[in-house]
């Protein structure tokens, strides 16, 4: 089976565009013969699209979309990850064929920890889904789903006899995360005989960061193919489940869930999509395989996903970094001319009296070797003022007089903000923050922590 993984970025609340860039995808996939094409999790509406989901009139409209997108499918089957609205709201996968939606699969698994709080706005699934494309079956899970022993996955290959099963994701980035999803999804197919095909989405969300890394899985081969991380790409390959159901047959684990262990249902379905060149047949696309990054590598692109996507989907077009000399406000300088081009990024220097002849050369060397434009505002005449007032005469006057820097400093950065539509980038560190080494209404104003 041919089968296409759509790892794409997505805006939430943009239907219209989401559902564009799915369209092209899906027109893509059908290029390349693909049988089957899939999307990440609520790739439609966005994810995560939180309290929009309260919105009466946006669900509605994300079922119009949702209809709307179905006419772009021909013979290749599309699953995309939306919201469907039934006798309650579910995070769903919808079988789009044949110009129209076929079936929907309703996540089971809702997680609530961490970042999470799908409890809040969705209904749990209580079934598993098993399309028949051809001679192939493939079950449909979502996210949090396959995490879980005992879930759909299980009951899909016991009562479906699913051989290939996608998982539709959303999986926000966390240092060393990938290689445990790796894992993860390895053991599950070695330990129900299963094909994997999952699919991630990438990019930036507001505070979150997706860094995509799509993969196939093979119960005997291991990982097939895998997709590049933080960035979007249509992977396609061709995957045989032969030895799947060897392994399978030799270990039949999946009997025993037939025995009353797994308490859900699953629903077969049989669509009369694309066929695909049987094994031996025709020429074969190679697997592709990503390049594995190193924790540092997968850090910064983390780092400059999330600045550019965060900039770009609240529509900023320039940032700006008050500069110090120091290293903090260099390092950030720096991630924002890789992530968005030194044009778009300016720096403020603002010196006082206190400030060394060394912090001015560091800025000066900074602004050479990023090629970006600095301007420069003195504070001592705006700090003099206030000391002439007296506000600095009680018995922390000095630790005062520090603070009141930081804030003249926060407020020109601010006040430049609001005056162009400049987004300001802090440049404190995490080690001041936890410890409370930084100045309320000061450096902490800054938009982005």
């Amino acid at each position: 089976m041919r089968i296409a993984l759509a790892q794409m970025d997505t805006v939430v609340g943009d239907l219209e565009g989401n559902a564009s860039k799915i369209a092209r995808f899906i027109k893509e996939a059908e290029d390349m013969g693909a049988e089957l094409v899939c999307f990440p999790e609520l790739s439609l509406p966005g994810y995560p699209p939180e309290d929009l989901v309260f919105k009466t009139d946006f669900v509605r409209q994300n079922m119009e979309v949702l209809g709307e997108l179905a006419k772009h499918t021909g013979e290749t089957v599309a699953v995309v990850g939306t919201l469907y609205l039934a006798e309650d709201l579910f995070n769903a996968a919808a079988v789009l064929y044949g110009g129209r939606v076929q079936e929907v699969y309703f996540k089971n698994f809702l997680p609530n920890y961490g970042v999470f709080d799908e409890m809040r706005y969705f209904a749990p699934g209580r079934e598993g889904l098993v399309l028949e494309l051809g001679d192939t079956k493939i079950g449909i899970t979502i996210c949090e789903d396959i995490w879980y022993p005992g879930g759909p996955l299980e009951f899909e290959v016991a009562y479906g006899g699913a051989e290939i099963v996608i998982n539709l994701s959303s999986s926000p980035f966390q240092k060393g995360k990938h290689r445990y999803r790796e894992e993860m999804l390895s053991f599950r197919a070695r330990e129900n005989g299963v094909v994997i095909a999952y699919v991630n989405r990438t990019g930036g969300q507001d505070e979150l960061v997706f860094d995509g890394g799509s993969m196939i899985f093979h119960p005997e081969k291991g990982k097939l193919a895998s997709a590049a991380r933080f960035r979007e790409e249509l992977m396609v390959a061709d995957v045989e489940w032969r030895g799947a159901f060897r392994k399978r047959t030799f270990s039949p684990i999946h009997r025993h869930f037939r025995r009353g262990t797994v308490p859900g249902t699953t629903r077969s379905v049989r669509l009369d999509g694309r066929r695909g060149p049987r094994a031996g047949e025709g020429p074969r696309l190679p697997l592709p395989v990503a390049e594995e990054l190193d924790e540092e590598e997968e850090v910064l692109q983390a780092l400059l996903v999330g600045l550019r996507d965060y900039v770009a989907k609240n529509r900023f077009e320039h940032v700006l970094v008050g500069l110090s000399g120091g290293v903090d406000s260099a390092l950030v300088a720096a991630l924002a001319t890789l992530a968005l081009g030194s044009s778009r990024v300016h720096g403020v220097f603002m010196p006082s009296i206190y400030t060394s002849s060394l912090s001015r050369k560091c800025v000066d060397s900074l602004r050479e070797s990023l090629g970006i434009e600095v301007e420069e505002y003195p504070i001592d005449g705006i700090y003099q003022s206030y000391l002439k007032h007296g506000l600095t005469s009680g018995p922390g006057g000095d630790v005062a007089s520090e603070n009141l820097q930081a804030r003249i400093r926060g407020n020109i950065l601010m006040t430049i903000s609001n005056s162009r539509g400049w987004l300001v980038l802090s440049t404190g560190n995490k080690s001041e923050l936890s410890m409370g080494y930084c100045t309320l209404y000061g450096d902490m104003v800054d938009s982005v922590k």
